[in-house]
């Protein structure tokens, strides 16, 4: 089975790996071109790149994905079978060229959650759980067929960045089985629901806002949902705070202004729409991360301040 396999971050590598450690021949890896980031704008390769020349596979950066030198490229590599995780949207051009198609891993339990950040979504909107889900791509995104599925449960507390981290190894399972089903001729694809999708498109910084006038569930569940990014954010005094960690708390205090700063000494607990949260984590623009404890100690925000 010649694998050709897409990819470009930390998400994409377990699929990667379980593929190699597992003895497939993966003769190419494609990822994003070098681009430059961070505050020297260095020039940086994409994970996917740094794990597969540290294995010595050969990598192909296109700038479009509708190059005929990268098309010609991708069949002269006879390829068997394309496998996508975490990539780009790809032209029919392209994931018709492999004999047993091309399958990719989405972060949901598909047709729920079609989109960019289905992560993200999922823990904002409260799901007790999501999952891995592997289709055969169609031109329209995240609509092919089904081959697998599993399933994860999220817990209360769990972040976007926690289940990424968890679906990110559930997915490495689901991509062997896949290829190990297809390779047997044993995927038996099935059509998605179109009637039970739902959308999961990519957060905007303008949209991280906290909302305190919403229930306190509702609250902890965004602010976990964005967490680490790009980051659930309130303002104190003009002051920037990102929140990325809460719990819940079922103390009874008389009604108040949602975004009011409790009078519990040693904890940052803000009233909501109705109940109230305990801010754990947070950060201030242009510091470090830290607990509540720590930053309770250094920053001016006392009882009845609001946010």
């Amino acid at each position: 089975m010649r694998i050709v396999f897409m990819g470009t971050p930390e998400f994409a590598i377990p699929s990667l790996r379980i593929l190699l450690d597992h003895h497939y021949q993966v003769v190419a890896v494609v990822t994003v071109p070098d681009a430059p980031s961070g505050r020297g704008q260095k020039m940086t390769s994409s994970a996917v790149k740094r794990f597969a020349m540290a294995r010595d596979l050969p990598v192909l950066q296109p700038g479009s994905l509708k190059e005929p030198d990268f098309q010609h490229q991708l069949r002269s590599f006879s390829p068997d079978l394309f496998v996508v995780v975490a990539f780009r949207i790809l032209p029919r051009d392209v994931f018709s060229i492999p004999r047993n198609g091309a399958f990719n891993l989405h972060a949901s339990l598909l047709p729920k959650y079609r989109g960019a950040a289905p992560i993200q979504w999922a823990v904002i909107n409260g799901e007790k759980e999501t999952g891995v889900t592997t289709f055969f791509l169609e031109e329209k995104v995240d609509t092919g067929n089904m081959i697998l599925q599993m399933k994860i449960p999220i817990g209360e507390n769990d972040t976007a960045g926690e289940m990424h981290d968890k679906l990110a190894m559930l997915g490495a399972t689901v991509v062997l089985e896949t290829v190990q089903m297809i390779e047997q001729g044993k995927a038996l694809p099935q059509a998605q629901d179109n009637s039970l999708a739902s959308p999961a498109p990519k957060i905007f910084n303008e949209q991280c806002r906290i909302d305190w006038q919403k229930p306190a569930r509702k609250v902890h569940d965004f602010i976990r949902g964005l967490s680490p990014k790009p980051g659930a954010w309130t303002h104190h005094d003009g002051t920037l705070l990102k929140l990325y960690r809460s719990r819940l708390d079922d103390m009874n205090v008389p009604p108040g202004e949602p975004g009011t700063v409790l009078d519990v000494p040693g904890r940052f607990i803000v009233q909501t729409g109705n109940g109230v949260v305990e801010i754990t984590e947070l950060q201030q623009e242009g510091k470090k991360l830290l607990s509540a404890h720590e930053f309770l100690r250094g920053y001016p925000i006392k009882a009845g301040d609001r946010l």
